[in-house]
């Protein structure tokens, strides 16, 4: 029981945050697998550039610019993104770290939640909640 909620939770992450992406950006990545760790939640997001980007990173310029909004539009979004994972975990979220591979296109964000819920999850498997 403990794994498969673990693995809803990853996949429930994972389908929600495909679509807060798309509703921000108006696409998708072209992957998207979350990890439960203990206390954290991280999203790892392939194929996150678009067609103009891609060209923009081919200049060290572009590099920093594309970075810079990227993290400007994760500020703006971050309350938005950890109701979000509080909302599918159960947690409060106490901090998130991001960022985004110019180089191979993707973004990793991590949340921090206030507590250690693979344990939980594990310990309500072994009381046989």
């Amino acid at each position: 029981m403990g794994q498969s909620l673990k693995t809803k939770i990853e996949a429930d992450v994972s389908e929600a945050y495909i679509k807060f992406q798309r509703e921000i950006l108006g696409r998708g990545p072209q992957e998207t697998k979350t990890y439960l760790m203990r206390d954290m939640i991280i999203v790892r997001l392939k194929g996150v550039l678009t067609h103009e980007e891609k060209t923009l990173v081919k200049t060290d310029k572009g590099k920093r610019l594309v970075k810079e909004m990227r993290q400007t539009i994760r500020e703006h979004f971050s309350a938005d993104t950890e109701a979000l994972i509080s909302q599918i975990t159960g947690c409060k979220v106490i901090s998130s770290h991001s960022d985004i591979s110019t180089k191979i296109g993707e973004f990793v964000e991590m949340f921090i939640l206030d507590r250690d819920l693979e344990k939980c999850i594990r310990d309500s498997e072994v009381l046989g909640d």
